[in-house]
């Protein structure tokens, strides 16, 4: 077997010689994007190809070890892929520590045993599926929305990224927590997603059996509500930081967070017991903010004309499918090699429109080029190539945010209603969101 990770994959791609009867095993980048797919001559050697895939990681730009949060999503959507393109010789997955990622893991494995039976029920059967096996019908049914809520937000961004700092990085200053680029309205209105999903498992745990209480809070209650506690302790902070909240709130975030492990490791008579770190590494995003006051100022909202979910066009041309639950609003789509999605936009006004085209940042799957085109009516944007090479700073933005992001400025029409165009030029083409803003001279 022949694993290309990480640099070993630069080597292959240089020409390194493999003989054929040797597995070629291929890598997601660390963060669940895989980095190269089979292609027509890699399908046929008699070795076959595989997968070796992250739902936990330890690294560059930063460590998710704490909390199961990979997208069940996007673990679905990248193997589907892996395995349409023939990669099923053998799939290893990268747990970490397994206690947190217990979900995850039977996906994946569930994949690998009857990937159609997956597909037929979809990632949210599986997981309805899950929840009624572990908790009963009634609790399920509540439950469910609730766990696809929590993969959302931690798409966003997962609770470890939410200091804004890196490792393995050589400037110090990325050990220093520091604002999200985020506005005081985003930062409350994602306090109060949050604050929401940690009533509601309060709620529903008067819904289990007695003797599955240790595993409700173990598997839903331990990482939603410590998730909620860590985007309290980090969006208090920096929203404290500029005078609009109190410091103690933030303490008291990760007062909860000690609370809630100790609760964990103590379970049915500390059966557990130190299988639940809520430091892992003991990394600065885990500790205790310092207190004090910084010149940056928040970023001020600035409304959009338009946000646009990929799932949200008036007509698609040729293969564009939706992907269930992917994606900051979960209505991702894919575009198939040559189809096209158009957004009616009526009739628009100012002097210029700045248009952001929010992907998923994942990796080209046949070829080396990843791009599409943008039309506003008959206006025409060169051809966008979004690919990544190798660990880049765009790379590392883009896997913290789950978003690759490109940029084209049009001239608003004058006259009638208009319509936004996109069409994938290559294969593996994930649209997420667009969003419109007007910019007046």
């Amino acid at each position: 077997m022949l694993i290309p990770y990480k640099e070993i994959l630069d080597v292959y791609r240089a020409g390194l010689n493999v003989p054929d009867h040797v597995t070629l095993m291929w890598c997601d980048d660390n963060y669940g994007y895989i980095t190269h797919f089979p292609d027509e001559k890699e399908q046929q050697r008699t070795g076959g190809n595989g997968v070796y895939y992250h739902v936990s990681y330890w690294g560059r730009p930063h460590d998710y070890l704490w909390l199961g949060t990979a997208s069940p999503a996007l673990l679905y959507q990248q193997m589907k892929l892996a395995y349409d393109k023939h990669a099923r010789k053998i799939w290893i997955l990268n747990v970490g520590d397994i206690k947190p990622i217990e979900y995850q893991t039977e996906l994946f494995l569930d994949m690998a045993w009857d990937i159609n039976k997956v597909s037929e029920t979809g990632v949210t059967g599986h997981l309805e599926s899950w929840l009624k096996r572990a908790f009963g019908e009634n609790a399920a049914s509540g439950l469910l929305p609730v766990m696809q809520e929590y993969y959302r937000l931690a798409f966003i961004r997962k609770p470890e990224f939410m200091g804004n700092t890196r490792e393995e990085e050589k400037d110090s200053s990325y050990k220093v927590i520091k604002d999200l680029p985020w506005s005081e309205e985003e930062i409350r209105a994602r306090l109060a997603s949050y604050d929401d999903l940690s009533q509601k498992v309060e709620k529903l745990s008067g819904l289990i059996p007695p003797d599955r209480s240790a595993t409700y809070f173990e598997l839903i209650r331990y990482p939603v509500q410590a998730a909620a506690q860590m985007n309290n302790k980090l969006l208090h902070a920096q929203l404290a930081r500029h005078g609009k909240s109190d410091w103690q709130k933030s303490h008291s975030a990760l007062d909860s967070i000690v609370a809630l492990t100790r609760r964990y490791n103590t379970l049915n008579n500390e059966k557990w017991n130190k299988m639940m770190d809520y430091q892992p590494r003991n990394l600065p995003v885990f500790q205790k903010v310092n207190e004090g006051p910084t010149v940056q100022a928040l970023p001020s909202h600035s409304a959009p004309l338009y946000v646009l979910n990929g799932a949200g066009f008036s007509r698609a041309l040729k293969g564009v499918r939706n992907i269930e639950g992917l994606g900051y609003q979960a209505k991702a789509v894919s575009l198939e090699k040559g189809s096209s999605v158009i957004y009616r936009l009526g009739k628009l006004t100012g002097d210029s429109l700045r248009v952001e085209i929010r992907l998923l940042p994942n990796h080209p799957v046949e070829g080396d080029a990843l791009r599409f085109r943008m039309a506003l009516n008959t206006n025409k944007a060169e051809a966008i190539d979004y690919r990544t090479h190798g660990r880049s700073e765009e790379w590392k933005e883009n896997v913290l945010r789950n978003q690759a992001i490109r940029t084209v400025v049009f001239p608003v029409p004058k006259k009638g209603k208009n319509k936004l165009i996109i069409t994938a030029l290559d294969e593996g083409v994930v649209l997420d969101q667009i969003v419109i803003y007007n910019i007046r001279h």
